[in-house]
């Protein structure tokens, strides 16, 4: 399942207690809308995995993006976590504070959250 346009698209993949979704290109406000469709279409689950490792580029839009989707996760009791962000990625994430509010991992570490 995924959408696809020729800056962005997504790959979802959902699991009994987690939900991992893959962005790949840029995130900026012309491909915002479907990157935070992607977010919202994500079925319900213990765990929301954003793999950001083929995100090139993640503007003020994504970041407010990942926000709203990181409160939402939380209020049904979930957490949203970062996986793989490239260097520029996380370049943001640290200068936005983000990654202090959501966890941010590698993909060999990630999946232990599930038990989490």
């Amino acid at each position: 399942m995924g959408q696809h346009s020729d800056r962005f698209h997504v790959e979802i993949s959902v699991g009994d207690h987690e939900v991992d979704i893959r962005a790949i290109g840029e995130i900026d406000i012309a491909t915002v809308g479907s990157f935070r469709a992607a977010l919202w279409a994500a079925p319900a689950r213990p765990v929301l995995r954003v793999d950001l490792s083929g995100v090139r580029l993640l503007s003020a839009a994504g970041v407010r993006t990942l926000v709203a989707a990181h409160l939402r996760v939380r209020a049904r009791g979930g957490v949203l976590v970062l996986v793989d962000p490239g260097p520029v990625v996380a370049r943001v994430l640290r200068a936005t504070g983000l990654h202090r509010v959501m966890p941010v991992r590698e993909s060999a570490v990630a999946g232990e959250l599930v038990a989490a």
